[in-house]
């Protein structure tokens, strides 16, 4: 049986925003990523905002580093 799966209302936000702020994607933060592509009950705003992300990491905006997270 698999659980299922349930993000805190905020997360999207403020995964972007702690993204846009550090120019960094963690380990935790590929993490949500990946967990709230898997969310079908997003949002348009929310779906827009991993796009945003996505499309940062493409153009090299964002830096993907093997930090676990940002407080390390």
């Amino acid at each position: 049986m698999v659980a299922p799966l349930c993000l805190i209302p905020t997360a999207v936000s403020e995964l972007f925003a702690r993204i846009s702020a550090t120019g960094q994607i963690t380990l935790a933060d590929r993490f949500g990523l990946m967990a709230a592509a898997f969310d079908e009950s997003l949002s348009v705003e929310e779906r827009e905002a991993i796009d945003r992300i996505l499309q940062g990491i493409r153009r090299r905006r964002y830096q993907v580093v093997s930090d676990i997270s940002a407080l390390s």
